[in-house]
Parts: C-alpha cells; structure tokens; sequence
C-alpha cells in the first residue's frame, strides 16, 4: 500500500486519492475496487447500512487498515495530515485529560506542555528554553485554547482522570483532541453521538467553514443537509457521488430509484422472453443456444441487482392499553433539598401520544426516564402505572448478553416465535431476517457485528415483548439512515405511546407531536410542537426580551441608556486594548536575557491572569455590542 507516491501529481486542491481499494471479511466484499478524492474544502458525507464498510473505509483512508486487491493506492499529498475520530476512542490507562492533551502532535502545543513542565518542576534553564519555544510557535494563547474547546464540550477538569469520564464524555475528549490538532482532513465516525443540541450547532458552526475539509459518517440528517456539499452511497462494495447536501441527495436518489423501476420493467419483459424460448428450445445445445443461455443467466443476474432492495418490515403485534396508561402527579426527584433534577410535574400520558424530550446533558432527562420505568422513585409525589402497562425501554447502553452468544440464540432466549397482526406469527429466524440479518449471519457471535447491527438487533428484543408503551433513549446512535427511516416509518404507525429522549433534531421533527423541554432546576416545559417549532420560539422570544427596551421605555429613556451603552461599549473596547499591550509586554519580557527562576514565575503566573482578563474584557464586549446592536 502506498501512502504517498513521488511519481503521483497532486493537483493543488487534492488532499487524498484512493484508487482500486477492495477489502473482504470471509465471503462478505465491503470495498470492490473503489476509486475515491477528497479534495480542499470537500464536505463529504458517507451513507451506506450498518455493516457495509464505512468504518472499514475511513480507517483504510487514514492507514490503520491495509486495502486489498490488485495494486490498490491510499495516497496522501505531501504535508497533509489527516485526524480521525473513531466511534469508539481508545485511551490509555491512568491517564488525565490534560495527559491526552499534551500527547497532541503539534508544535505549539508541544510547547506549552515543555513550558508547563518547567514551570512544575522549577528548572530555570528548561523554563527559558520553553519560553523561547513559546514564542517561537505563538503558544501563548494555547492554554486558553484549550479550555475554550474543552468547556465547550462540557469538559470542566482538565486534571479529571479518564477512567473516570462516561462513554460519552471520553467521545467528546476525543472530538476535542482531533479539532485542537488541527488536520488538514477530518474523518469523523458519528462525530454527533453524546453531543447535545447546543453541541452539535456548534460543531455546524465549525465545519462550515470553506478551509474545513472532512470525510463523516453521522445520521443525523440536518448536519448532512446543512454542512455537506457532496453525498456518497456505499452500496454492496461500490461507491456512488451525489453532488449537494442532504436535499439533493434525496431528489437525485428518487429520480435514480424511477429509472431503475422503469429498467426493472424492461428486465422483467426481457426475462420472460428468454424464459419463453428457454422452455421451447430442444435439449441439443447448439454454440448459439448456448449464447442465449449465457445471455439469459446475464439478464436474470441484472434483474436482481436491480430488483434487490433491503426491507425492513415490522408488524409485531401490541398489548392493548387500557384507560388508565401513566400517570405523574407531582413529581419530583432531587439530591438535596435546594437541588431538584424534577419538580413539581403533572402529566397524563393519552393513547397514541408522542412526546420528545429535549435538554442539555445533566438536565434530568435520563433520571425523569428511569421514575418513568421504576428503576428510581420519587422523593415527592407519585407515578401510577395503568393495569395493561407494558414498556419497552430501549437504553443508551445497548443490549446486554454475553458475547459469545450467536444471534439466533439471543432470540430463541426470549421466545421461539411471536405474534403478528392479523393472528400470523414468525419464527425466531423469520424474525431475523426480517430485521436484515440472513440466516448465514444469525450465525455470527455477537461481538463480532457492527454497533449499527446491534442496536437493530436491540429494538428487535424490545418489541418481540409485544410492549404498549416504547422509551427510546438515543435510538439514532448507531443506526444507519436506510434503517432510521424504516424505524420512523413504523413509529408513526405505531398505535403504542412514544417517549423519545433523542437529539436529532430530524426524528423530533418527523415524529414528536410535543416537547418535554429540560429547562434546569428541575423545570420541565410542555411546548406543543417538535424541535424546530421550538427553536424558532425561543429565538423570537429572545428577541421579544431584547425589543423590551425599545418599545416599553419613553424614546429620552432609550436615548439615555444608548448613550450609557455607547459610553460603556467604549470603555470596554479600552480596557480590551490595555490588555492586550499588557499581555505583549509579559510576553517579551520571557525572551530577556538569563532572567531569574522567581522571575520567570512570576511573569507566567501574571501572563495567565492577563489572559484570563482579556477573555472576560472580550466576552463583556461582545455582549455589549449585541446590546447596542439591539438599539439600530
């Protein structure tokens, strides 16, 4: 394999090529002579199913897997590097954040951890080499950097262990790490997976820069139509573009799903004819015939190329509710008296309701499922379960079983065969191939099937329990979008009660006829609509909020607060300036001559108070300049 090539030519705009890459697992092709370019400033998303190859191709691009077939090429221009954020991150052991920090290869970062370590360590020699190195890569600003990237994560302690971080939170420890060392390609497996709302805006925000060049597999649909300027399908080994976002992908892939109608139509014709003469033609098999039969195999073989769609079709039966379905009165939950995830809720759940639930990380939400389910009680009030009550409670953390377990046996665990509509029923390898597993795979041990796969197979157990009631916490993570729509499909028919705590803002739109909005302090806002009705409301009254002033105040009020604001805007943008020469004096005092240990202390300990300063002072002229934008 070849990472780079003296005798390749790269164009200016072109990062990475791949040409005639393949990869096999046993019998199953993933990757059958795919030709790929990633070019400066390319958006691409990858869509295929779970299983297909995706994360197998973005690791074959950055070099952690070897491609196969006939001279394939991985070719990477010179100085080009490339950041991959992998679905599940690995860390080692006994390591902090601010360790996997430091470990970033880049040069200015490099530098603040030398400086960091000479400070620490108090060796004055060490300490003005470091500031020198400081200097030398502009890693004044680095720390701040950092904390920034950090907090925006919702990583407070940069000197918490990793062993103590969530999945989630190592997820994002690994977004941070990759962003701070600034690749020149990102390639991101489900970068959105244990982001909130905000989150996930934010990194919009980010990637829409034109500099920003990635290769990402997500399903969170909104992303792809807002940030991807180019759509490429994996399909059974091949790789197919579509140029646009998200929007075009879909007209394009429906005007491309007419033709293939209109040529299925055209082989079904065309095989009956050969099938006709096939049947008539005399056992002695002229050089002719024998055309014509090869010809027929060739047509029969194009048909179920064409012909061939995966289906998921789900038409478990459903407990019947009765009258009584669930029922909060006045709940609450908290951990200390002034400290309430929930307080104070009410609420009946009708047939058929379909609610969202929506907040930031460590608002409740996962707590408010669990009085749902009776995993907790309520330190006040009461949750009444009706009498025919059955949920079927979908986790973040997957399905549980032991994994060298094959997947008929998981099944065949809970039942032998279940009940259909209409008084049908399947068997447990029916069942199975219905949720896209054959029967060659319902072989296959657990461990050894893709992270999309088992969450398919986890909603199967869910609702071979027949339940009335579904909780779905974070049932995007992991699915494909072929899988999520068929999902949505049957959650809108579904005739049960929908609780889905979820951050893609897509299936909240498609499927939630209210919200439970997490506020904090352990309110919970009913707001009828799904998220971006939401969204658009909390804009408007943000922006009602900051109208208040102009049009309840007299117009000499108005005139008087924008001459204070003015006044104020003024005398933060001084204060900013002060800062910032302050800042470049300490800074060049590092480069004196053999300056003294409790010097070189002193200056850094000053330098990181300026610093923290400057960012208040910025922060407080921002706010200000929104404000006296409010006035024009």
């Amino acid at each position: 394999m070849a990472r780079q090539s003296p005798l390749c030519t790269f164009g200016p705009m072109n990062f990475v090529t791949l040409e005639a890459v393949s990869k096999s697992y046993g019998e199953k092709v993933l990757l059958d002579k795919i030709d790929l370019r990633i070019n400066k400033g390319d958006k691409i998303a990858l869509i295929a199913q779970n299983g297909s190859g995706k994360t197998t191709l973005m690791k074959i691009l950055c070099g952690q897997i070897a491609p196969e077939g006939v001279s394939p090429k991985v070719l990477v221009a010179p100085d080009i590097r490339i950041g991959f954020l992998d679905q599940e991150p690995d860390f080692a052991g006994g390591q902090t954040i601010r360790d996997a920090i430091i470990r970033i290869d880049l040069p200015e970062i490099k530098a603040w951890a030398a400086h960091e370590q000479a400070l620490a360590h108090g060796e004055q020699e060490a300490l003005e080499k470091a500031a020198v190195s400081m200097d030398d890569h502009h890693a004044w600003d680095v720390q701040s950097t950092i904390m920034q990237m950090l907090h925006q994560l919702h990583l407070m302690d940069i000197n918490q262990p990793i062993g103590q971080l969530s999945g989630g939170q190592r997820k994002r420890l690994a977004m941070a790490m990759v962003l701070l060392a600034k690749p020149d390609v990102l390639v991101m497996d489900e970068p959105t997976n244990h982001l909130d709302m905000a989150m996930v805006e934010w990194l919009e925000t980010y990637l829409q820069h034109p500099d920003k060049t990635f290769l990402v597999v997500t399903h969170d649909r909104y992303f792809l139509d807002r940030i991807c300027n180019q759509i490429i399908e994996l399909d059974r080994g091949k790789l197919r573009p579509f140029q646009g976002n998200y929007s075009d992908y879909l007209e394009k892939k429906a005007l491309l799903n007419d033709q293939m109608a209109t040529s299925q139509e055209k082989a079904r014709q065309l095989m009956k004819k050969e099938l006709d003469w096939i049947r008539r033609m005399p056992k002695a098999r002229t050089t002719k015939n024998k055309a014509r039969i090869d010809n027929f195999e060739h047509i029969k073989a194009a048909a179920a190329r064409v012909l061939y769609q995966d289906t998921l079709r789900l038409e478990i039966d459903m407990q019947r509710l009765g009258s009584k379905i669930l029922e909060c009165h006045n709940v609450g939950f908290g951990f200390e008296p002034d400290r309430w995830l929930i307080k104070n809720f009410d609420f009946k759940f009708p047939k058929r309701d379909r609610v969202g639930i929506i907040g930031p990380n460590g608002a409740g939400k996962s707590t408010f499922i669990s009085l749902l389910t009776g995993v907790l009680k309520p330190t006040q009030g009461k949750i009444i379960h009706g009498e025919t009550l059955r949920i079927g409670h979908m986790h973040q953390n997957g399905l549980e079983v032991k994994a060298d377990k094959r997947l008929i046996e998981i099944v065949r665990d809970i039942a032998d065969y279940i009940p259909l509509k209409g008084g049908g029923k399947l068997t447990a390898e029916q069942l199975l191939e219905r949720f896209l597993f054959p029967r060659p795979q319902q072989q296959v041990y657990y461990s050894q099937i893709s992270g999309g796969e088992r969450r398919r197979l986890y909603l199967l157990t869910i609702l071979m329990a027949n339940p009335n009631m579904l909780i779905l916490d974070e049932p995007t993570n992991d699915l494909d979008i072929i899988t999520l729509n068929v999902l949505e499909d049957f959650l809108m028919e579904y005739p049960g009660v929908l609780i889905l705590a979820s951050h893609d803002r897509y299936m909240l739109d498609k499927l939630a006829d209210h919200l439970f909005v997490f506020e904090g302090n352990g309110v919970i806002k009913d707001f009828p609509g799904g998220y971006t009705a939401y969204s658009i409301w909390k804009e408007s009254q943000e922006e009602e909020a900051q109208s208040i002033p102009k049009t309840e105040k007299p117009s000499d009020a108005v005139a008087q607060d924008r001459n204070e604001l003015r006044k104020d805007l003024r005398r933060a943008e001084k204060l900013v300036e002060q800062l910032e020469e302050k800042k470049r004096v300490l800074e060049a005092k590092f480069l004196a001559p053999e300056p003294s240990l409790e010097d070189l202390q002193q200056w850094d300990k000053e330098l990181k108070q300026t610093i923290e300063k400057l960012q208040e002072a910025e922060s407080a002229w921002f706010e200000l300049s929104a404000q006296m934008e409010a006035f024009s």
